[in-house]
């Protein structure tokens, strides 16, 4: 066992910071055992230098800048747990990369944006970057994808990858709660942020799909390149019909290689109720690798959270306390961010799960006739088609119509609901949930 020290520079003191103290305090001995050397928090920085964490900073150096406390030379690793992908964390992680340091971090949007050209810096010095943190909270999937499935193809993935998604769609089902009342309980249990937009509109699923894509596929990162649906339009009719029809309805991310390339989406999605992430309520994240070797691999658990997050982080930092001098490290994104393909992004045609289709029309003779007739004229097979009261229209002179169809095109189904709404027969807007056959 080594008696020096792993000497740790801290940025960032919030939830995860502190979390992360605190697991270094308790478990400074089992740490100790397991990397075979102590882990020590030298220097640390935050906005707020006065404020109660509950930790005790009484040892350690106090910086003011990030920057430069990523260049201090007594440190071994930057730890940043600042968050968002500008300043200071953008130049903070690069300053520690240049001046030869490891570097840990929680931050998805900054790897999501900024990632290639990281893991080219990182390379370029021999250091690690390290982002387990940034995927699921405390799934280890970037370390399983990285390491564990060597030799292993992956064809696609798929996952719950925010928890105020999953938390709100669970709620609404069990409870029979609208997305509004729920959001405000999620609001006020801290599960969302004042501003949910990020969330609930499916960029922070986005962001950690477009990491998970890289490793997969060997592309480069295309955070801002992928198809997005929020989940701020789900309704509980939508809810209701999903169950009577033997599903439930969860925000998914999904990655898959095509021969026309790379497709990434974001959107609710209809998941057979017996399905193992049909399963996956309230904040936990899932993730689903289908490989040619082991078939489909699911891992689940806490997606965020302090004590999730910093067991991530924490990690990161073990794997690096355990490496040795030139000891030949893995590539941040696997392949060598040099040798990352262009991201091709293939355009959504069709998926082999089906629409859920629902029309909120005029009660009139005829309107469900046309309504079929529209669907044949697109070459839209249809597996089911029903007419119910909605008990939730305002407008008491309207029918619901749900359709369900086979695989199709999506170009079709945008096709025939244009070709629907120019005869006149809807009130409001359709809505088109995708059906997948996820594991």
């Amino acid at each position: 066992m080594s008696t020096e020290p792993l000497r740790i520079g801290l940025a960032g003191l919030g939830t995860v910071g502190a979390a992360f103290i605190k697991l270094l305090e308790q478990k400074n001995a089992l740490l100790t055992r397991q990397c075979g050397r102590p882990i020590e928090v030298l220097s640390a920085c935050a906005r707020d230098r006065n404020r109660d964490r509950g930790v005790d900073l009484s040892n350690v150096e106090w910086y003011d800048d990030a920057v430069k406390l990523a260049e201090a030379p007594n440190l071994d690793v930057f730890v940043e747990l600042i968050g968002g992908d500008g300043e200071p964390a953008l130049s903070a992680v690069k300053a520690a990369i240049q001046s030869g340091k490891h570097v840990v971090t929680a931050n998805k949007a900054l790897i999501a944006k900024h990632g290639v050209e990281l893991a080219i810096l990182a390379e370029e010095q021999g250091v690690l970057l390290n982002f387990e943190a940034a995927v699921a909270g405390g799934i280890p999937v970037i370390k399983t994808m990285r390491e564990a499935l060597a030799g292993n193809t992956v064809s696609r993935l798929y996952g719950i990858l925010n928890g105020t998604c999953n938390y709100i769609l669970t709620r609404m089902e069990e409870e029979e709660i609208g997305f509004a009342e729920v959001l405000a309980d999620a609001q006020r249990l801290g599960y969302a942020e004042a501003d949910p937009t990020f969330d609930i509109e499916g960029n922070d699923t986005a962001h950690k799909l477009a990491i998970m894509t890289s490793i997969a596929f060997g592309t480069q990162i295309a955070g801002d390149d992928i198809y997005l649906e929020g989940i701020s339009n789900i309704t509980l009719a939508d809810i209701r019909a999903a169950r009577d029809l033997g599903y439930r309805i969860k925000l998914l991310g999904v990655a898959q290689k095509t021969e026309r390339g790379i497709e990434q989406r974001v959107h609710p999605t209809m998941v057979p109720i017996e399905s193992q992430i049909a399963q996956v309520d309230d904040v936990i994240n899932a993730v689903v690798l289908e490989t040619d070797l082991l078939g489909a691999l699911l891992m689940s658990g806490p997606g965020a959270g302090g004590e999730a997050t910093a067991s991530a982080v924490m990690g990161d930092v073990a794997d690096i306390a355990k490496s040795r001098p030139g000891r030949q490290h893995v590539p941040a994104l696997v392949t060598p961010a040099k040798e990352l393909a262009p991201y091709q992004r293939a355009r959504m045609r069709s998926h082999e799960g089906g629409y859920f289709i629902r029309l909120l029309v005029r009660d009139e003779v005829g309107v469900f006739a046309a309504i079929a007739q529209r669907m044949a004229a697109a070459n839209i097979s249809l597996q089911s088609i029903v007419q119910r009261d909605d008990p939730d229209s305002p407008e008491k002179d309207s029918k619901a119509i749900i359709l369900t169809t086979h695989a199709t095109m999506e170009t079709a189904v945008r096709q025939a609901i244009a070709d629907i709404e120019s005869d006149g027969h809807l009130r409001g807007s359709a809505q088109v949930i995708r059906m997948e056959p996820a594991g």
